[in-house]
């Protein structure tokens, strides 16, 4: 993976935790919530960042949702990277 890709990677990850981590605050404080959808679209960006987040936060640890497609999302990037780095995958 390229500096500029890696960089990238980190930004997404970055952002899908503070997303986790702003609708922690918000549902502690009674506030506008960030919708489900869009914090599954942050994970699947961001796999890494959501599951810290989750952990960090302790939010939607409890949501089988959650719990099963952010480890399954943290895979898919496994599985994409280690098929970059073998040469099957050029990024």
């Amino acid at each position: 993976m390229n500096d500029a890709a890696f960089i990238l990677y980190l930004i997404l990850n970055v952002i899908a935790l503070a997303v986790f981590g702003i609708d922690k605050y918000r549902a502690v404080s009674d506030k506008y919530r960030i919708p489900e959808k869009r914090l599954l679209t942050a994970a699947f960006f961001g796999p890494v960042g959501a599951y810290a987040g989750m952990r960090i936060f302790r939010h939607k640890i409890r949501k089988p949702l959650f719990s099963i497609l952010i480890p399954l999302f943290i895979l898919v990037h496994a599985g994409i990277y280690g098929l970059m780095i073998s040469g099957y995958l050029h990024s």
